[in-house]
């Protein structure tokens, strides 16, 4: 299982997050913890014009934990919640086994999320995986939320 799950490119992933670094006064913060191993993922979020305009996360997972929220950070800002929302849904989906062509959603954007092919096998996995798809979407969907009393 090792040599499938952290090999190379998920290590350098999870040297390297970016955003972390928390915000001072975001807009919503969302904290997610597997149950399985303890991995947590804390986000903050800042909208601007119905996106993420800034981003912070603070990450204390595991490497596929690490690599998720790496890819994650690289991609966040410029999308909306209801972006957010298809990407942990159709991430979730494909750790559930349902096929899913990377390179050609949202135009490739998220073409590197293919890296976590061989997690689909380990279910046992797949929450610390999932960790920063889901606070990501949460904090923006929150953040909306709050956008018409800031308004």
């Amino acid at each position: 299982m090792s040599d499938q799950l952290y090999n190379t490119r998920i290590l350098r992933l999870a040297a390297s997050i970016p955003h972390q670094e928390r915000l001072e006064a975001p807009q919503a913060t969302v904290q997610k913890v597997s149950p399985i191993c303890g991995s947590r993922v804390t986000v903050d979020v800042i909208l601007e014009n119905g996106v993420v305009a800034r981003f912070g996360q603070e990450v204390r997972a595991c490497a596929l934990g690490q690599a998720a929220a790496s890819l994650v950070g690289r991609g966040v800002v410029g999308r909306s919640a209801a972006e957010l929302r298809d990407l942990r849904d159709t991430m979730r989906a494909f750790l559930s086994g349902t096929p899913t062509d990377w390179a050609g959603y949202e135009g490739g954007l998220w073409a590197d999320l293919e890296i976590f092919a061989p997690a689909v096998d380990f279910k046992s996995r797949h929450g610390s995986i999932l960790l920063a798809f889901e606070a990501c979407a949460e904090a923006a969907q929150a953040a909306e939320e709050k956008a018409p009393a800031l308004a």
